[in-house]
């Protein structure tokens, strides 16, 4: 039998066919349109499952569950999305809508719960008892593993690590709260710094990176600038950098996990990234006399997400 997993995500709906196991035999991708009423965004999502059964020379027959990872708070007795901040969705009947293309089981989780699951069967997390999955994208997720489960909280809203104060009163954060870590370390928070940054100084190498056009900014820019010795771009990362090792730290001092796997976008920097956030979190890491968590870039990537659907529709 094959599995479906579906990531759904701020920016792209991604997802793959997965086999017993665990490993993608098809994946692709389609922008979210986040804007847009849900009923739109589940076509979507079905219809690209769909083409990718075919593209595979399969049926639905082969086909035993669908997984979908969600941002937000999921009820999957319901099948439904109660709640989430970066795709406005407000008790959407997910499973529902989804059952109206492809008529099959279907499990419903929080996005960043999945890839933590994902990391942790067949990923960094393997083989430990408690691991954390940081995912940086469109906002920050968060997925907690304990004793081999997904700590969700009294009724599966918990875990949102990215909506943790650590400014008060600072950057507005789409949740409504101002000063959140996503507000400051998400891949959205890094793009929106270095446009900031591009339009006091039209000029300097950000700008001609993106020959002029400031909407081409994105997650990468101020990496590549400073990689090209650009102290604007250097001064954008450093800052960045510190935001992102400031949350790990608490991650790092409330559940003291074996490993923290960092996912998303930004993560594809590797130790461009992780090295200098490594040293920061090392440093503030609240006991000095045990050996701090581990921090290593997700290993299955953006895959992590699918995957960590699929197996757990795998359950159904």
């Amino acid at each position: 039998m094959y599995y479906i997993g579906i990531d759904l995500g701020g920016t792209n709906i991604a997802a793959g066919i997965v086999d017993e196991e665990g490993k993608i035999i098809k994946k692709g991708s389609v922008p979210t349109g986040a804007h847009r009423h849900y009923t739109e965004i589940m076509k979507d999502m079905a219809e690209l499952s769909l083409n990718l059964v075919k593209e595979c020379g399969l049926s639905l027959d082969h086909i035993h569950s669908v997984g979908i990872g969600s941002p937000g708070t999921p009820d999957n007795e319901k099948g439904m999305i109660l709640y989430s901040n970066n795709i406005a969705f407000l008790n959407v009947p997910m499973r529902e809508e989804i059952q109206k293309y492809i008529p099959k089981p279907v499990n419903i989780e929080n996005d960043a719960n999945c890839a933590a699951y994902g990391e942790y069967i067949a990923g960094g997390a393997k083989g430990t008892k408690i691991s954390v999955t940081i995912t940086l994208g469109t906002g920050i997720g968060g997925g907690i593993i304990i004793d081999g489960k997904i700590y969700t909280g009294a009724h599966h809203a918990g875990a949102e690590l990215g909506h943790m104060v650590i400014c008060v009163d600072g950057e507005q954060c789409t949740c409504g709260r101002k000063g959140c870590w996503e507000a400051y370390a998400s891949a959205t928070a890094l793009i929106r710094m270095t446009r900031e940054a591009a339009a006091r100084n039209i000029n300097g190498t950000i700008m001609k990176l993106v020959n002029g056009d400031i909407s081409k900014i994105d997650a990468k820019t101020a990496f590549d600038a400073k990689r090209m010795g650009d102290s604007e771009g250097a001064a954008i990362v450093d800052k960045y950098v510190k935001y992102l090792a400031e949350g790990l730290v608490n991650v790092c001092n409330i559940f003291e996990p074996e490993v923290i796997c960092i996912g998303g976008g930004v993560s594809k920097e590797g130790e461009y990234l992780l090295g200098p956030v490594r040293e920061l979190v090392y440093e503030k890491f609240y006991c000095k006399q045990i050996s701090p968590p581990k921090i290593i870039p997700a290993v299955l990537g953006n895959d992590a997400g699918i995957i960590g659907a699929a197996l757990l529709a795998k359950q159904i």
